[in-house]
């Protein structure tokens, strides 16, 4: 088991920025992938961001690219996800989710992650 904590959520201005962290406990793994997801209300859970246990490939959704950033520290098994220039639209519930033992080509779907942490909200108002 993998047990996920987010932290880092809250109420920032247009424009502002925002860091959050993801911490992983429990089972360790080596290879696999960490993701970024969100949800507004009424709308689908979608992949903001992920990122390979390696730290080498990354993927970002065409919505966030140039304005947000993944990256992982091992040592401390946690994962950030650095928003700037917030817009309203990127108000959503933030989920962090991994895929231990995932290979290839990084995953977007939602069913290719196992864990899931219980979610930050982020708010940006205009």
């Amino acid at each position: 088991q993998v047990q996920l904590v987010e932290s880092g959520g809250g109420l920032v201005q247009a424009g502002g920025s925002l860091r959050l962290s993801c911490a992983a406990s429990g089972r360790t793994f080596t290879t696999g992938a960490m993701g970024w997801f969100r949800q507004a209300p009424g709308k689908e859970r979608e992949v903001v961001a992920a990122i390979s246990w390696s730290g080498r490939s990354t993927i970002y959704a065409d919505s966030v690219k140039g304005r947000f950033t993944i990256s992982g520290d091992n040592a401390k098994k946690t994962v950030y996800l650095q928003m700037t220039s917030l817009k309203p639209e990127d108000t959503a519930v933030y989920y962090c989710a991994a895929a231990p033992g995932w290979v290839g080509v990084l995953p977007r779907a939602t069913y290719a992650y196992d864990y899931w942490g219980q979610g930050t909200q982020v708010t940006v108002s205009s």
